[in-house]
């Protein structure tokens, strides 16, 4: 599962043309809810559905919100105290922005990939989530000045939002991410938001269940994980349809990510990547499957089809699970996608 190397070439410059009308807004609208458009623009372009994306993000327009106004400079010596900070969301952009101006885009990456790990599951995750779209079109095609920005954009999304996870003691190892995300409990109270339901979070089930002997066994313990979320969908995404999606998208994000970060750091992603994925599931699962899903076939669709289909419907979460449902590449990943887009409200 290598979800880098099929990008169509976007010759027309689309992905440029979108990425510049999103920059002068902001990451979220409503005080919380996220702007999907960065990443759902980058997964239609990457799935050879340019033409139409301006007319996507004419309808998506309403959704967003002029970027925050500044508060005060992020810098080497405070950044600390900024970090989780959602009112310095434009201050941290300007920050990310003067950073990858000044250097390598994958050195910002490496340096800053350790510090914002831990948060993971800022934002519900969409902030790593963007930073895995921007991360494949860096290295899939060529560096232009808006492709860096976006990184930049996400990075200081990301910051803003950082949120640890609260204090999570280790349950009996599971053979398996299908099996451990099957045990994985829901939290108590489902009353409300998600920052109160991670803040109910007590203990995962350890996986993977043996040690992790290098990058290449995190890597493939990575690309299981995306799987077994992906397939979960299939017979769970009904409990949250929307929410669900970012068990799989998530660490989808982590390992889409990895090409471009230095090998010592791929184990410590994929940590952190199993938590976020548990994080959702304890937050949104069902207690069990829905009755009666064919979750092993997708009508005999191809994945081109399937994402056709996803794009004409036009629900950004959608979108983003079908485009990672193609990166894992078999048949109940093809269903769970077509299951997405009967569970999600169309766009249009």
């Amino acid at each position: 599962m290598d979800p880098t190397t099929h990008t169509p070439s976007d010759a027309s410059g689309t992905l440029d043309e979108a990425l510049e009308r999103l920059h002068t807004f902001g990451p979220e609208r409503g005080g919380w809810l996220s702007n999907h458009a960065p990443m759902a623009v980058e997964a239609l372009v990457h799935h050879g559905r340019a033409p139409g994306v301006h007319r996507w993000l004419d309808h998506y327009r309403a959704k967003l919100e002029d970027m925050p106004d500044r508060v005060a400079e992020v810098t080497p010596s405070n950044w600390r105290e900024a970090l989780g900070d959602p009112r310095r969301i434009a201050d941290w952009a300007v920050h990310f922005e003067r950073e990858t101006a000044g250097r390598l885009w994958r050195e910002v990456l490496t340096a800053w990939w350790p510090r914002l790990l831990p948060g993971i599951a800022a934002g519900a995750t969409h902030p790593v989530i963007r930073v895995g779209h921007s991360v494949r079109t860096l290295l899939s095609g060529p560096e232009t000045a808006p492709r860096v920005t976006e990184l930049a954009h996400a990075l200081g999304y990301w910051a803003a939002r950082h949120q640890p996870l609260p204090p999570l003691s280790s349950l009996a190892p599971a053979p398996d991410a299908a099996t451990a995300l099957d045990a994985v409990a829901a939290v108590p109270d489902r009353s409300g938001g998600i920052r109160h339901r991670l803040d109910q979070l007590t203990a995962f089930p350890a996986w993977p269940g043996q040690p992790v002997d290098g990058p290449e066994t995190a890597r493939a313990r990575l690309e299981e994980l995306v799987r077994a979320a992906t397939h979960r969908y299939a017979a769970y995404g009904y409990g949250e349809p929307v929410m669900l999606v970012h068990a799989a998208t998530a660490p989808n994000a982590v390992l889409r990510t990895l090409p471009a970060l230095p090998r010592e750091l791929w184990a410590p992603s994929l940590a952190a990547a199993w938590a976020a994925s548990a994080a959702v599931t304890a937050a949104y699962s069902p207690a069990r499957p829905a009755e009666s899903v064919a979750v092993s076939v997708s009508g005999g669709r191809s994945p081109e089809e399937v994402f056709a289909r996803a794009a004409a419907h036009g629900d950004d979460h959608t979108i983003k699970f079908t485009d990672t449902a193609l990166d894992v590449g078999d048949a109940t990943p093809l269903a769970a996608a077509l299951r997405s887009v009967e569970l999600n409200p169309p766009a249009f």
